[in-house]
């Protein structure tokens, strides 16, 4: 059975100024802050806290921006408290967020991990979004193209996809079309610009 209607261009919503660029972007492309009940920084990657927003990109740079020049206080309009290792906790907040999407996805059947697995989807055209792991080896990784008109997410450790499966270590897996696949490409969208580089290359982790 062939994949069903492909993870189009869903709809990127309303804009927001990012503090650091001044660039309008789509809210699905930044991250959101509220200023906590202590006067401290919150991030909300969920976008559902309280409280007025203040919108940065999602990409390392500007994260680091705001918090090196003070925008945060400038966006607020009073005095607050940036954490120390926001930028940090903000990749870290996105990976649960990507990781706890492709474990709901395994869960409803819609994601499977393993070569073997992951290789049978993809010749029988099932897959929509073919993850492999940014630490796994690059011969095996090689032997997997990205579903043709599909997307490909690189910039999760073995690990991180070991814990949306269950398992110790996950190289190899692939999510099939609908569902929850438009939300982990936009979700993961976001933590590629916290983890990889403009040049393509992924941080290293740890």
């Amino acid at each position: 059975m062939g994949r069903a209607k492909r993870t189009d261009g869903h709809d990127e919503g309303q804009t927001r100024k990012c503090i650091a660029t001044g660039e309008l972007c789509p809210k699905a492309r930044m991250v959101r802050f509220v200023v906590g009940p202590d006067d401290a920084i919150v991030p909300d990657v969920m976008g559902k806290l309280p409280g007025r927003g203040i919108w940065v990109g999602a990409e390392r740079a500007a994260l680091e921006k705001a918090v090196a020049k003070g925008l945060f206080k400038r966006a607020a309009k009073q005095a607050v408290t940036v954490p120390p290792g926001l930028v940090d906790q903000v990749e870290a907040l996105l990976v649960r967020r990507v990781v706890d999407l492709i474990a709901m996805a395994r869960k409803s059947g819609a994601a499977v991990a393993g070569f073997e697995k992951v290789k049978d989807w993809l010749s029988k055209d099932v897959a929509e979004i073919l993850l492999q792991a940014s630490d796994g080896s690059g011969r095996g990784k090689s032997k997997l193209s990205t579903p043709m008109g599909g997307y490909f997410i690189g910039w999760l450790t073995t690990e991180e996809l070991g814990r949306a499966f269950g398992r110790q270590t996950v190289v190899h897996a692939a999510i099939g079309a609908g569902g929850l696949a438009p939300r982990v490409v936009e979700e993961a969208a976001r933590l590629k610009g916290l983890r990889v580089s403009s040049g393509g290359t992924t941080r290293p982790r740890g």
